[in-house]
């Protein structure tokens, strides 16, 4: 048999946090798609003058994933997630089971995720769109004239990634990456979204790109239609743009 994998979390909890303000359970195992093997997501809150990490264990034979941080460092992280429109702290504090609320810290930290989620993410730069309408633009002509194999599959990940870039902004939902991406795709909208997923499965399953073409397109369509001639960027903004992604 299977330990518990809430007992599990609280007994790490007790062994390594013990002086923790509170510590949340978020992930597959509390919103019940936990499998055998699932791992414990767990935002841990410490005392000032404590490590603001992120580490990566096992304890008792079953993965952890730690997000630990002080009072300060959880607005910092707060600020990240806001900037990068995922909200990934923000979801477990906000949907995650709590396991330590020392004087309604943990409610106090919840209450912070919840008005950013509220807010939702900041819309992406004009620039930054006309970017990505461009890419997709171009993605979408190589979906339609590609023939090897494996070319067509890495093309339809670029076109469903950037697709869903676009159509999460359109509606200043938030996004993610990996099994979160599907998920906040049908949050943000749910046809146009579940048509994107339907579309790409379809075309791994058969190879048949019409249905993606269509999808992507329509995407493309709501973010201001496609952009090949007259897209201009200037090299340097784009060396800058880099170098503070590689400074951060």
């Amino acid at each position: 048999m299977q330990p518990d994998p809430i007992d599990q979390a609280r007994r790490l909890v007790r062994d390594r946090f013990p002086g923790a303000l509170a510590v949340v359970l978020a992930g597959s195992t509390v919103s019940g798609r936990a499998g055998a093997t699932s791992d414990l997501d767990l935002a841990v809150l410490v005392p000032s003058g404590g490590e603001t990490y992120r580490e990566t264990l096992r304890f008792e034979g079953r993965v952890v994933e730690l997000f630990v941080h002080t009072r300060a460092g959880l607005r910092d992280l707060f600020a990240v997630d806001v900037a990068t429109r995922r909200a990934v702290l923000q979801s477990m504090y906000a949907t995650g089971l709590v396991l330590v609320d020392v004087d309604g810290e943990a409610g106090r930290a919840r209450a912070l995720a919840e008005e950013d989620l509220r807010q939702g993410p900041p819309a992406l730069e004009p620039d930054t769109v006309e970017t990505k309408r461009y890419g997709l633009t171009d993605a979408l002509d190589d979906l339609r004239d590609a023939t090897d194999p494996a070319e067509l599959l890495f093309i339809a990940g670029v076109v469903v990634n950037t697709a869903a870039d676009l159509l999460c902004d359109h509606h200043r939902a938030w996004t993610g990456s990996g099994k979160w991406l599907p998920r906040r795709l049908l949050e943000a909208d749910p046809v146009r979204g579940a048509g994107l997923l339907d579309a790409y499965t379809r075309l791994a399953a058969t190879r048949d790109p019409a249905a993606l073409v269509e999808a992507g397109t329509e995407v493309l369509d709501l973010a201001g239609g496609p952009l090949r001639e007259g897209y201009h960027r200037a090299w340097q903004g784009v060396i800058d743009s880099v170098a503070v992604g590689v400074g951060r």
